[in-house]
């Protein structure tokens, strides 16, 4: 493949002369650059919507949202997998992030591990990938040895899969079921896909996990009611949850929190029926966790 060809790749006619402005008018230019960002991932929201229920089904399954990427893409979805527990109060694991050459890529990069598609199925069959997994590539050129050899042993087990490039018509795109391809242009600063690309990974990131989790009961109206309130902002935003969700003091909410051990949807379903809170913890149990049902029900 001729790397340069690639849209990532190629110089931006609009940001020649960076070395020659001065600050404002440098930082200016990359703001305009990043205003592109979110009208080319809005060409891909069919797809991402199709990820989005993808993600949902695999963890409705039993199975697992695992992205892979690296460098910049691999360090993207690490972060998204590692936000998903405080947020949404599932267990590590559930949501899994992959980068070539190991957690230590994370903070100094492992020369030549993104070349390696062997690395990338090791990685995978290291995880015991099973077909209810759902494997996501992320790549912003589109053509990461160490994703397409994932992707790849994700397809042979049976993996629904998923590939975010922001190069149109990618080989990452052709060895997933879901391409989703933000074309975000040539970079500020010629091929550091850090800039647009990593933006562009990050809010389709953004709307796969979060999307997937509200699909799966982790969310009442707009409130992360899955939340684990492990600290004192978190125990202020649990009190805040069930006071707006429900419409009863503080003191109520927080008496109400304090017998499901901070718990807030099981708290939030006492308040608005009645229930104790065994009874309340039994009655989501049966509606699958989804608090909406639970109360309609």
């Amino acid at each position: 493949m001729n790397l340069g060809a690639l849209v990532s790749e190629t110089r931006n006619p609009e940001t020649m002369d960076l070395d020659a402005l001065t600050t404002i008018e440098l930082v200016n230019r990359f703001n305009q650059q990043d205003t592109l960002v979110a009208q080319a991932v809005k060409a891909t929201l069919p797809e991402v919507a199709r990820a989005v229920d993808a993600a949902a089904l695999a963890l409705k399954a039993g199975g697992r949202i695992i992205y892979m990427g690296a460098g910049t893409s691999g360090r993207l979805g690490v972060l998204d997998a590692s936000e998903c527990p405080p947020t949404f109060g599932v267990p590590h694991g559930l949501v899994v992030g992959l980068i070539a050459g190991g957690p230590g890529a994370l903070l100094k990069a492992v020369e030549g591990a993104e070349d390696n598609a062997q690395l990338g199925e090791d990685d995978l069959k290291a995880l015991s990938l099973n077909a209810a997994d759902l494997v996501v590539g992320l790549a912003a050129s589109g053509r990461t040895p160490y994703v397409i050899g994932g992707l790849k042993y994700a397809n042979v087990v049976g993996c629904t899969t998923v590939a975010v490039s922001c190069n149109p018509d990618s080989p990452i795109a052709h060895e997933a079921d879901i391409a989703i391809s933000p074309v975000v242009g040539p970079e500020a600063l010629t091929g550091s896909t850090r800039l647009k690309s990593g933006t562009a990974q990050k809010l389709v990131l953004n709307m796969i996990s979060t999307g997937a989790m509200v699909k799966f009961g982790k969310v009442y109206q707009n409130l992360m009611v899955d939340m684990k309130a492990t600290n004192i902002k978190l125990v202020d935003r649990a009190c805040r949850m069930v006071v707006e969700a429900t419409g009863v003091t503080r003191d109520v909410a927080e008496s109400v929190l304090k017998q499901t051990d901070f718990d807030v949807k099981p708290a939030i379903l006492m308040v608005l029926t009645g229930l104790d809170a065994p009874a309340a913890r039994a009655k989501l149990t049966a509606h699958q966790g989804f608090l909406r049902a639970a109360l309609e029900n």
